[in-house]
């Protein structure tokens, strides 16, 4: 009996199959690249739908000629599809993780503080396009839009420690930074895990740390830059392994001459010192997600990003475990022993190979309850319920909106007029979506249409909710809460 092989697959690499499958379509990847090789990177930004909040004249005004040049080298060498590749995602969708703020750069200046430049994803009510943003933040706050929800840089996911990760420059350190140095790091498919160091302090007891997505034999490495960064040589810094612990290790370097280990910290500290201390970021403490689909065999380096694959340099693992496609064609119907077409006909599916007065009369009987032709049953499957319906969702979640209009041009042809249905369904949320992330951009509404709800009206974020008030249901509730509330379950009650 045959193993399936789908059940000893981790669910985050099935997510990360998808996401490098739709996230960075290869059209977006190719646009953006030949932007950047001409030096436009702000046609480059638009091509990965980014965001620009920058004003360089302001900026030198106000900082200095020095600080722009600095800040133009950096933007001309930004790949902006690598650093959507390389983004944090949120299970089970794999869309970017909402509401987050992520320092790239880092810019000494006049000022107490250093410059950060920074990319920021738009909260979860308004991600709708999965756009990013490029401002310059500052501790005063003069670069932060006051309309975001975490405008500060979030210390578990900064880049500006893994530059490899957005710097077309410097793509080449990903071979050394993520531990794929050599040709055999491929690990065969019953040992995915790579060999244990004796450096690494053990942490087999953990829970959390028990499977292979932990880079733990590069920790100590990271851990110097660092420290480094802070102009420390060694000291204690953290792992968040999850919402609620964290792994206290600490860096010893004996001298210059000795690769840095670490080991866990000898004495226990109290909360408030754990949480003051410096923290790995995930591009650190995690494996590259690139690596383990390889190890697993759900990706070939050919859909890889092209900047990614040249610096793994790696072949191909072994056949790709992905469901093919099913051989059914939705334009040719077997029909009453007959195989007929399905074609367009004024801006709608129609059978052709059926009279039009034989339609009235099969339509007038389905009305009736009868049963329908299997032309007619085809035609309404692809409007309600096609097989690509997965595909289109995956792209329209992904900010893919002309890729899914391919997918839908290719079912209905060019022009075609959509019935009532999952399909217009979805292409209808994706265009109220967009609507929504255009005025969160604008600021005209600052938190999420349902939050503000005072006397049963929805506010646009300058009133908020008073305590204890539980918002009304009305049509301008989004469909998302308006699920939650509906189907939320009743408290348990008990008889003492």
């Amino acid at each position: 009996m045959a193993l399936d092989f789908a059940n000893t697959i981790p669910s985050h690499l099935l997510m990360w199959q998808r996401v490098r499958e739709y996230a960075v379509p290869p059209s977006m990847i190719e646009t953006a690249t030949a932007r950047r090789a001409v030096g436009d990177w702000v046609g480059a930004c638009a091509a990965a739908r980014v965001d620009l909040d920058l004003d360089l004249r302001a900026l030198r005004d106000r900082h200095g000629t020095d600080l722009v040049i600095r800040l133009r080298a950096d933007l001309r060498r930004l790949a902006p599809d690598l650093l959507r590749w390389h983004m944090p995602r949120i299970a089970p969708d794999g869309r970017l993780r909402p509401g987050l703020t992520i320092s790239l750069a880092r810019y000494r200046s006049s000022g107490a503080t250093p410059l950060q430049l920074v990319v920021r994803t738009s909260p979860a009510w308004a991600d709708a396009g999965q756009r990013m943003s490029l401002s310059l933040w500052e501790e005063s706050g003069i670069g932060a839009r006051r309309h975001h929800p975490h405008p500060h840089p979030n210390r578990r996911f900064r880049l500006d420690l893994h530059r490899h990760l957005w710097d077309s420059g410097r793509c080449g350190e990903l071979t050394w930074r993520c531990g794929a140095g050599g040709t055999s790091f491929l690990a065969p498919p019953g040992r995915p895990c790579a060999p244990a160091r004796p450096d690494v302090p053990d942490l087999s007891d953990r829970s959390a740390v028990h499977d292979c997505s932990w880079a733990s034999a590069r920790w100590a490495a990271e851990a110097e830059l660092l420290l480094a960064a802070e102009s420390r040589s060694r000291g204690a810094f953290t792992v968040r392994l999850d919402a609620r612990s964290r792994a206290v290790l600490e860096l010893v370097a004996p001298d210059d001459s000795h690769a840095p280990t670490m080991r866990p910290l000898r004495e226990a500290l109290p909360p408030q010192e754990i949480a003051a201390l410096p923290m790995l970021p995930e591009a650190a403490a995690r494996a590259l997600p690139d690596l383990e689909l390889l190890r697993a065999g759900l990706v070939v380096s050919d859909r890889l990003h092209p900047l990614v694959a040249s610096a793994l340099a790696v072949a191909d693992s072994g056949p790709v475990t992905r469901s093919a496609p099913r051989p059914s064609d939705p334009h040719r119907v077997e029909c009453r022993g007959e195989i007929h077409r399905i074609a367009l006909r004024d801006g709608a599916l129609t059978a052709v190979d059926h009279d039009p007065a034989q339609l009235r009369r099969e339509e007038l009987l389905v009305a009736l309850g009868g049963p329908s032709l299997p032309c007619l049953r085809a035609i309404d499957a692809v409007h309600r319920d096609p097989e690509a319906l997965p595909a289109i969702r995956e792209r329209l979640g992904h900010g893919d909106v002309a890729g899914a209009l391919n997918v839908v041009e290719a079912l209905l042809g060019p022009g075609a007029v959509l019935r009532q249905g999952q399909l217009r369904d979805e292409l209808e949320s994706a265009a109220a979506g967009r609507i929504d992330h255009g005025l969160f951009r604008s600021g005209l509404v600052a938190v999420h249409p349902a939050a503000g709800a005072v006397r049963g009206e929805n506010s646009s974020g300058s009133e908020h909710a008073k305590p204890g008030h539980r918002p009304r249901l009305d049509r301008r509730t989004p469909a998302v809460l308006r699920l939650k509330r509906i189907s939320r379950a009743r408290p348990r009650t008990g008889l003492a």
